[in-house]
């Protein structure tokens, strides 16, 4: 069966090559792929021709014969015979130029000739066997010395060691002013670099009858005492976490009033809690001399008082 092999670059640059006609360069090369993994075919010049010349009709069995005769003359084949008394030949350096993976058996007697010489291809599907004395065993420690795990009190993993204290430090240098404990229950939490602090002079001013200050428990009684029946448990401990978070971010709470406001009158989810802050943080109010909005006109009811008879 035919195989892909390795044709190397000096393979054109090789003067044994060059000994032999153009025809025979090119048998060689079909030699490669028709050999088993050990560099061994049947010499048969009418099958060679067959497998690598057929679609060559002027090069028939006569012109292989003449080919491998060449080859055999240059030293790049050797043609012995088996000891079952048929032909065979086989690629001189095959076992310096094709290196194959995990050779398998071979139908093909070894060669008398080259048998005995350093190219000599290996035994099929053999393992070098390990000598006992190189098997080594993990070193032991001497009778009497101490064991480096039980003398350490506290055994550290191979290439770790315990951090000193004064290596840790907060991540991207963060002052401790920048720790904001607005929760005691909850610890102190890091202020958001893009967020703005409480208490901007850009925050509108609240109405003179809510605090400027509030915490969330605050804002949501107020939002409980402006709906109609109390709200269950569930999602008022939602709302809390979420006014928290807000309040935490720096959120005035003149902001968060009118955002609990449009959330308790449409009755939203508490995760949309953060756009209505920002739609009442941000939203661009229409110019004062606007448009009203388009309206399609309707027949009214009463010609005249709408006209006053100018139709």
């Amino acid at each position: 069966m035919a195989r892909i092999r390795t044709i190397k670059p000096e393979a054109f640059a090789s003067e044994s090559l060059a000994a032999v006609s153009l025809s025979a360069e090119r048998t060689f090369f079909g030699l490669l792929t028709q050999a088993d993994d050990h560099g061994r075919f049947r010499d048969q010049p009418a099958v060679i021709a067959g497998l690598l010349w057929s679609l060559r009709a002027d090069h028939g069995p006569i012109g292989v014969e003449d080919d491998l005769t060449q080859l055999a003359a240059a030293d790049l084949i050797c043609r012995y015979e088996g000891h079952d008394g048929k032909r065979y030949l086989h690629v001189v350096s095959w076992h310096r130029h094709q290196k194959i993976n995990r050779p398998s058996g071979t139908r093909a007697p070894a060669c008398p000739h080259h048998d005995d010489r350093t190219d000599r291809e290996p035994s099929p599907r053999t393992h070098r066997t390990l000598r006992e004395d190189s098997v080594s065993p993990h070193r032991q420690l001497p009778e009497g010395s101490p064991n480096p795990r039980e003398s350490s009190p506290h055994h550290e993993p191979p290439g770790q060691s315990p951090l000193a204290e004064t290596s840790v430090t907060p991540p991207g240098g963060l002052s401790e002013a920048a720790l904001i404990p607005h929760r005691p229950d909850l610890g102190p939490r890091i202020l958001d670099l893009g967020s703005v602090p409480a208490g901007r002079a850009s925050a509108p001013t609240p109405p003179p009858d809510l605090p400027a200050t509030a915490s969330a428990s605050d804002l949501v009684d107020e939002y409980v005492a402006a709906c109609a029946h109390r709200p269950p448990k569930a999602f008022l401990a939602q709302l809390r976490r979420a006014v928290d978070r807000l309040l935490a971010e720096g959120i005035a709470p003149a902001h968060l009033r009118p955002a609990l406001e449009r959330l308790r009158a449409k009755g939203l989810s508490t995760s949309v809690l953060p756009s209505l802050v920002n739609e009442a943080m941000n939203a661009v109010p229409g110019p004062p001399n606007a448009r009203p909005p388009y309206r399609a006109w309707t027949n009214p009811a009463d010609v005249e008082s709408a006209y006053g008879g100018d139709l």
